[in-house]
């Protein structure tokens, strides 16, 4: 059993930690809920949005006799089992005589059989937020045990616009007119397109080494050791070719061939575990082709990067790939990534479209520039006045690094808009 002397301690020292974070507003939508579960990638903001819930408790006047938090990444906790858990509750009753706590638990995957005692805590009435680094954790066995009680939340790296409030950068109208204002937000927007939105890495100002200490943690603790994989080499050459092909549909079939001529033999089946390993550590989002029988939208799917900063360590020439990553977070971000109800797809059958959301008839085509070469706008133009005929679209857009002009056709107008303009909209 964990002594209870270091739990008090923990639940102490982390009051002061809560306190003294400084946090950036997230764009975090709660719906007056008890119960939540927050999901996504390691560093990616998680415990931040329970620094925010806390914080603002305390200033509506509630004290930490009515809270508690705790993480499970603490090494004081390295002991700590499912049989625990009744024991945060004794040692908070202890310290505050407060029988009815909101609790605030961080990272709360690590300990097997958390479900439920989550449950119970649900079916006792009681606030809780709890937050994880592991897709499985919004899996049917799991929020079945859960039982409807808790509203899933993903949180993502930075927008664009959570980046530029953090670095204290102005993106009004008025600023973007001035030639020193867009300068300077030109050049944040650059560093956020390189190197991506994680928290802790945006005041940093060199990321590469936090970044590839990062990787180094998902691809090893979060895959590795967590799926019992026997040959990481070919994982790693995986997750490579992964990031290589991030614009382009990839199959199983085509993934476990490249692999097996240079890292030995594989099969397809343990392709299919790789990749899904790698979107269980939310490193890898997959994209399905809406116009795909079932089969082929399950196998041949487009895969994209949980963030620009970790994509940036894989690539050698990153600038287009990089584009389309970001304008995919930004999608996700909006309509999220659930795998069994898909808002996001790409078009691919006769002509390929980058994006497409039904729910919204708008479809995207990302392209570095579009001037200067008759064939890539004829491409990217072309495929967007097919698609009407297929599909309903009441938007269509081509997002360019820093291109803006209407083409119109038989269909209305396709806006040309720069990156950045587009993402200071969402």
């Amino acid at each position: 059993m964990i002594n209870k002397t270091i739990l008090k301690q923990i639940l102490l020292d982390n009051r002061r930690e809560v306190e003294r974070y400084r946090i950036v507003q997230r764009n975090i939508v709660t719906e007056g809920f008890n119960c939540y579960v927050i999901v996504g990638v390691r560093r990616a903001g998680k415990s931040f949005v329970l620094f925010e819930k806390m914080q603002q408790l305390l200033r509506e006047g509630h004290s930490w006799n009515e809270m508690l938090y705790l993480s499970f990444e603490d090494e004081r906790l390295v002991d700590f089992t499912h049989e625990d858990f009744n024991a945060i509750m004794e040692c908070h009753i202890e310290m505050t005589g407060n029988e009815n706590p909101m609790l605030f638990l961080d990272e709360i995957h690590n300990i097997e059989g958390w479900e439920k005692f989550a449950r119970r805590m649900a079916d006792s009435k009681k606030t809780v937020w709890i937050t994880g680094s592991n897709a499985k954790m919004l899996s049917k066995e799991i929020m079945t045990t859960l039982g409807g009680r808790y509203i899933p939340i993903e949180i993502y790296p930075f927008s664009l616009k959570e980046f530029l409030r953090s670095r204290n950068v102005p993106y009004d109208k008025e600023t973007l007119m001035s030639t020193t204002g867009k300068s300077l937000f030109l050049r944040e927007y650059e560093e956020y397109m390189n190197w991506g939105g994680l928290p802790e890495s945006v005041h940093l100002p060199v990321k590469r080494n936090y970044l590839s200490s990062l990787y180094q943690k998902i691809y090893l603790s979060d895959i590795c050791t967590r799926n019992r994989i026997s040959n990481p080499n070919l994982l790693r050459l995986m997750i490579k070719k992964m990031a290589e092909s991030v614009k382009n549909p990839l199959s199983y079939s085509r993934v476990t061939k490249i692999l097996s001529s240079v890292g030995g033999k594989i099969s397809i089946p343990t392709t299919s575990n790789y990749i899904e390993y790698c979107e269980d550590a939310w490193l890898l989002l997959r994209l399905h082709n809406i116009s795909a029988a079932f089969a082929e939208r399950e196998t041949n799917s487009k895969y994209y990067f949980i963030d620009n900063g970790l994509l940036s360590l894989l690539l050698v020439d990153p600038t287009t790939t990089l584009l389309e990553n970001i304008v995919a977070l930004s999608l996700f971000r909006k309509y999220g990534n659930d795998k069994d109800n898909e808002r996001v797809f790409f078009y691919n059958q006769n002509v390929e479209v980058d994006f497409y959301i039904p729910d919204d008839e708008l479809a995207i085509q990302v392209s570095y520039s579009i001037e200067g070469s008759d064939a890539t706008e004829n491409r990217e133009v072309g495929a967007l006045q097919k698609l009407p005929k297929v599909l309903s679209c009441k938007r269509r857009i081509i997002i360019t690094y820093d291109e803006e002009k209407n083409i119109e056709d038989e269909y209305g107008t396709i806006e040309v808009i720069p990156c950045w303009k587009w993402l200071i909209q969402q």
